[in-house]
């Protein structure tokens, strides 16, 4: 193989400083109102897989996994699973991989399919999560992503986002 050949990637070029700039606003604008919400409500609107779905969000707007119908849909899935496996079978390892299992086959199914939310059934299992995360800070949090994600990845291109929203 040439050396040209090696030093030669195949992964997409870079996005524009603008874009960049918008998708690190975006993140610290959405992750920034659902921390500041749970200091309000003293409830939590916040939890790690958010993260990831801002990534998506704010990286990858047109992506389907960053659509209104998943990022909602798929936190809101994926948890249900969760609590209905928690309160059913235990928190055990083999009810964690039985519950995530079950999350993504339920999230294709319903074409909710939103990768970070694959993590939500381990968080209500290991936390031993109530009925009441199922609202905040899942659907919380899941609509500010969605709400920033709208105001914000329009700001690049007008009606961009989102190309479906159920």
């Amino acid at each position: 193989m040439s050396a040209r050949r090696l030093l030669t990637s195949g992964a997409p070029a870079a996005p524009s400083l603008r874009f960049t700039l918008t998708s690190f606003m975006g993140a610290v604008i959405a992750i920034g109102a659902t921390g500041w919400l749970s200091n309000l409500s003293g409830t939590p609107w916040l939890m790690a897989s958010m993260g990831a779905s801002c990534v998506l969000a704010f990286g990858v707007p047109d992506s389907p996994l960053a659509q209104p119908r998943s990022i909602i849909g798929g936190h809101v899935i994926s948890t249900l699973v969760g609590l209905i496996i928690l309160h059913t079978l235990g928190n055990s390892w083999w009810a964690c991989a039985l519950a995530v299992g079950l999350a993504l086959v339920a999230m294709q199914q319903s074409r909710t399919l939103h990768a970070p939310a694959g993590a939500n059934p381990i968080v209500v299992l290991m936390t031993g999560a109530p009925l009441s995360f199922l609202l905040t800070p899942v659907l919380a949090g899941s609509i500010v992503i969605v709400v920033v994600a709208w105001c914000l990845n329009n700001t690049r291109h007008r009606g961009s986002y989102p190309k479906y929203w159920w």
